[in-house]
């Protein structure tokens, strides 16, 4: 619990540097959750259709042509708009991201440039750069995926349980009873995701100023023969490197496997519920096709964000790190009027 308290209020720091740092671009991102709405809504409508379409197919020889032709040619026009309104919005995401990895490389090095000398002989040199190119140039991916897919997700979601519920309400309930079991195990494992991206954020960090501060002395290094000893002292920063790597990564990519096996039982509770409502003449075949696809596109979000919000505690440390070094105090500047001193008579003594 102690941990978690810890953690929580560092997760909103980080999580309003983010939401700072997407100001400047607001009409960008507007301009993206709106193409991102008309795909969701778009891809919400479609499973209906083909289940109106498998409903045409009412037996042999009684093919009700024109209501099969009419559902098929909407569904094909929808996909299409959905597949535009995923290009355009997909489009608006890389605009943001490539305008903000540039500000912010920028911000970072005038940044530097106004630091003074008693930060930089503090923190290696190494390690302020891997702010300004590594930490960004991650910030900037994990960014780029929670913008591509978790609005998208969360509207799919919500949408298609609203549509299962006006279906048929007692799928919509199966499906609601096991949704917790998904957003359970998520948080899970971004819990502990969180730590471990921050730890090797860190220990990459080291590693490189490390890398700096040797390569840039290392005719000092050669004249004193320390080479065993740096050499050493790297291997010792890159094995911690990756064993906060390894754990970072195991914890992330079990995300996708684990909701995967929730979604599974999410699409076989509502197979079962949706088959026993065909049979007791409550459900339609084309209504069983589609909830079934509800079933499928309900829990394909899931795994969608899972694995965004694994990348969002990636970028959420990397944003920290950056936000660090920008609220950094600059060198105190030199007076506008500064006192004049005269003449100055030199008097040093040693004593003691």
């Amino acid at each position: 619990m102690k941990g978690q308290k810890k953690t929580a209020p560092k997760n909103r720091d980080d999580l309003k540097t983010v939401v700072r740092m997407l100001s400047p671009h607001r009409g960008s991102v507007l301009l993206s959750l709106l193409f991102g709405a008309v795909y969701a809504g778009l891809a919400i409508l479609i499973p209906l259709l083909f289940g109106q379409a498998v409903d045409a197919l009412v037996g042999e020889g009684l093919v009700n042509f024109a209501v099969l032709n009419k559902k098929l040619l909407t569904a094909g026009a929808l996909t299409l708009l959905a597949a535009a309104g995923s290009y355009c919005a997909g489009r608006a995401n890389n605009r943001i991201v490539c305008r903000l990895t540039r500000d912010l490389r920028r911000d970072l090095f005038r940044k530097i440039q106004a630091l003074p000398l008693s930060y930089l002989d503090a923190h290696p040199h190494g390690e302020t750069l891997s702010k300004v190119i590594a930490d960004v140039d991650q910030f900037a991916d994990g960014l780029m995926l929670f913008l591509t897919q978790f609005f998208s997700g969360i509207l799919t979601i919500l949408g298609t349980l609203a549509v299962l519920v006006i279906l048929d309400p007692l799928v919509a309930l199966a499906v609601f009873f096991l949704t917790p079991l998904s957003l359970f195990v998520s948080r899970f494992i971004t819990n502990r995701t969180k730590k471990y991206f921050r730890l090797r954020a860190e220990k990459r960090g080291e590693l490189v100023g490390y890398t700096e501060e040797t390569v840039s002395a290392i005719r000092t290094v050669k004249a004193f023969g320390q080479e065993k000893k740096r050499l050493s002292a790297f291997d010792a920063l890159g094995e911690d490197l990756g064993k906060a790597t390894l754990k970072a990564v195991f914890y992330s990519s079990i995300t996708n496997p684990a909701t995967r096996f929730v979604n599974a039982l999410v699409y076989a509770a509502v197979a079962l519920t949706g088959s026993v409502g065909v049979l007791g003449g409550r459900l339609t075949v084309g209504l069983l096709v589609t909830v079934l696809g509800y079933a499928n596109q309900y829990t394909k979000p899931f795994n969608e964000i899972s694995a965004v919000l694994a990348e969002l505690q990636n970028a959420l440390t990397n944003a920290g790190r950056i936000n660090a070094l920008l609220a950094e105090a600059p060198e105190t500047p030199d007076p506008e009027s500064p006192v004049e001193l005269g003449r100055a008579d030199g008097d040093v003594r040693f004593e003691q």
